[in-house]
């Protein structure tokens, strides 16, 4: 991969109500090749206004690695099979990374 490519790698950034339910979505999106691996992290507290209530949970990171070209679908899924009724999916692009992980994601999100 060039560094011109590394340009259609992006983190998928998602929050989820438990670790069951990031390990679902992590699985579910890796099998599918929507993303090349997901990192589940816990806990973490979120602070948010929600129906005009002021609201702290505990919930789940997760960030998951995949092309640009995927990011579309993987949200889908993501929406798909998430419990919120407003989930937060993020797609944050990569800027200069180390090129033999972005090949491999690369390698890992191709049909």
């Amino acid at each position: 991969m060039t560094a011109q490519q590394s340009d259609g790698i992006s983190i998928v950034y998602v929050t989820v109500s438990d670790e069951a339910e990031a390990k679902i979505l992590a699985k579910k999106a890796v099998t599918a090749r929507l993303c090349a691996c997901a990192n589940i992290l816990s806990p973490i507290t979120s602070i948010y206004e929600w129906q005009g209530e002021l609201c702290e949970s505990s919930e789940r990171l997760l960030l998951m690695k995949t092309r640009q070209t995927q990011v579309r679908a993987l949200i889908e899924l993501i929406k798909d099979l998430h419990s919120y009724e407003c989930p937060c999916i993020v797609s944050l692009p990569l800027g200069e990374s180390y090129e033999p992980f972005l090949s491999w994601v690369a390698q890992q999100t191709s049909s």
